[in-house]
C-alpha cells in the first residue's frame, strides 16, 4: 500500500509538472491503452506487421496490452506461441528476413535470456555479417526490471545488457507519449529494436497531447526529452526511474536546488548532445536508474562524460544513483529500499551540490 500511494502521489506531481509545459493536452490515457492504440494503428497501417508471443491473441495478452486486436485482425496478425522464447523469437527473425515486420512480446525481459542467442547473434548482427544485404526489422517488447514481489529471477533490468550490443536499438519509455512514439518508431525502423517497458506503469495515466494522438506521431530513436529545466544539477533517468526523479526534482526545488531532469527515452543510441548541453549549463551530473550499478546505464554515461572535453565543465564528480548490488529480494519492505525512490535521489543530489544532509 505504501508503494501504491507513493506512485500515485508521484504521478499527480508529474502531471502537474507536465501541464505547465506549452503542449495542449486533450486526454488522459494509461500506458497500457497507449501501447494498445499504437499497436492497432501500426497493424492497420502496414499489413506486414504482426504480433506474436505467449497469450497475445485469444487471451488479449498477459498484461492486456493486445486486448481486442486478435478479434479485429485474426490469426495471421496475432499469433499465440508455445512457452518457448528461443523458438518464437527465432521464427520472428526469420519472418523479418523475409520482409515482414514482427513484434515479439516477451512476458518479461527476464525470459529474454531464453532467446539471448537469437536476439544478439541473429537479430543484432545479421545486417553487419551480411554486408548490409539483410536487415532485420523486428521489435522485441515487454516489461523490464522489477514490479512488485516478483523476487530475484523476475526483477532484473536489462538496460545495460542490451545497450551494450552493436546492431540493436534500445528504448526505455516513461510517459504515454514516450510509449506511443517509441513503439511506432520501432515498428517502422529497419533495424531490430528492444523496447524496455515497466509493468508498474501499465495502469498509470498520463496526459497526452494533440500531437501525440496523431497516428503518425513518432519519437526519433536517440532523442531525449528535458522533462524539467533547471540550472543547478542535471539528472538523467529512463523508464520508471524518471517518475521518481521528477518527484525528487520537485522536492529539491522546494529546498532551493533547481534540477534539470532528462528523460533519456533511448539507451542506444543515447542523446549525448542533450546531456552535454545540460551539463554545460548546470555543471553537475547525476544518473538515476533502477538497475544494478555495475556496468549499468549510469556507468556508461559517467564514463563518457569523463572521456570528453565536457568533463571540464563539471564542478563536482559525476555520480550514479542506482539499485542496490544484490539480487532483488521478495519481501516487500526490503524490495522497496533496493531501488532509488525520491528520498534517495534527493540525498544523492544534495551531496553533488555540496549541501550537507
Amino acid at each position: 500500500m505504501h508503494f501504491i500511494c507513493f506512485l500515485r502521489n508521484t504521478m499527480l506531481s508529474n502531471i502537474r509538472i507536465l501541464q505547465k509545459q506549452s503542449y495542449k493536452y486533450v486526454t488522459q490515457m494509461t500506458v497500457r491503452d497507449a501501447l494498445n492504440a499504437a499497436l492497432d494503428e501500426e497493424l492497420a497501417r502496414d499489413e506486414n506487421v504482426f504480433i506474436l508471443g505467449e497469450e497475445v491473441a485469444q487471451y488479449d495478452g498477459a498484461y492486456k496490452v493486445t486486448k481486442g486486436l486478435w478479434k479485429k485482425y485474426g490469426d495471421k496478425r496475432l499469433i499465440d506461441t508455445p512457452i518457448t522464447e528461443a523458438g518464437f523469437c527465432g521464427l520472428a527473425i526469420g519472418a523479418a528476413l523475409a520482409g515482414l515486420r514482427p513484434i515479439c512480446e516477451l512476458m518479461t525481459f527476464n525470459f529474454s535470456m531464453q532467446a539471448i542467442d537469437r536476439i544478439v547473434n541473429a537479430a543484432a548482427k545479421n545486417l553487419y555479417m551480411s554486408a548490409r544485404r539483410y536487415p532485420v526489422p523486428i521489435v522485441f517488447r515487454g516489461p523490464n526490471g522489477n514490479a512488485k514481489g516478483l523476487a530475484a529471477q523476475h526483477s532484473q533490468c536489462f538496460g545495460g545488457w542490451y545497450m551494450s550490443i552493436p546492431g540493436l536499438k534500445v528504448m526505455s519509455p516513461t510517459t504515454c507519449e514516450d510509449y506511443r512514439g517509441s513503439l511506432k518508431a520501432a515498428v517502422r525502423d529497419p533495424d531490430p529494436v528492444v523496447i524496455l517497458e515497466s509493468e508498474v506503469l501499465y495502469n498509470v495515466q498520463f496526459p497526452v497531447s494533440d500531437e501525440a494522438m496523431d497516428k503518425d506521431f513518432v519519437i526519433p530513436i536517440g532523442k531525449a526529452k528535458i522533462e524539467k529545466p533547471g540550472k543547478d544539477i542535471t539528472l538523467t533517468a529512463h523508464g520508471q526511474a524518471t517518475l521518481y526523479t521528477m518527484q525528487a526534482a520537485e522536492i529539491l526545488a522546494g529546498e532551493g536546488i533547481e534540477a534539470e531532469v532528462i528523460n533519456l527515452r533511448s539507451l542506444r543510441p543515447i542523446d549525448w548532445d542533450t546531456i552535454f548541453k545540460s551539463v554545460t549549463k548546470t555543471h553537475r551530473l547525476m544518473s538515476v536508474e533502477l538497475g544494478w550499478p555495475i556496468c549499468g546505464v549510469g556507468s556508461e554515461i559517467v564514463a563518457t562524460i569523463m572521456e570528453n572535453p565536457i568533463f571540464f565543465q563539471l564542478d563536482a564528480p559525476a555520480v550514479r544513483c542506482t539499485g542496490i548490488d544484490v539480487p532483488m529480494p521478495y519481501a516487500e519492505n526490503i524490495e522497496y529500499e533496493c531501488t532509488p525512490k525520491d528520498h534517495h535521489i534527493v540525498d544523492y543530489a544534495k551531496k553533488v551540490c555540496g549541501v550537507k544532509i
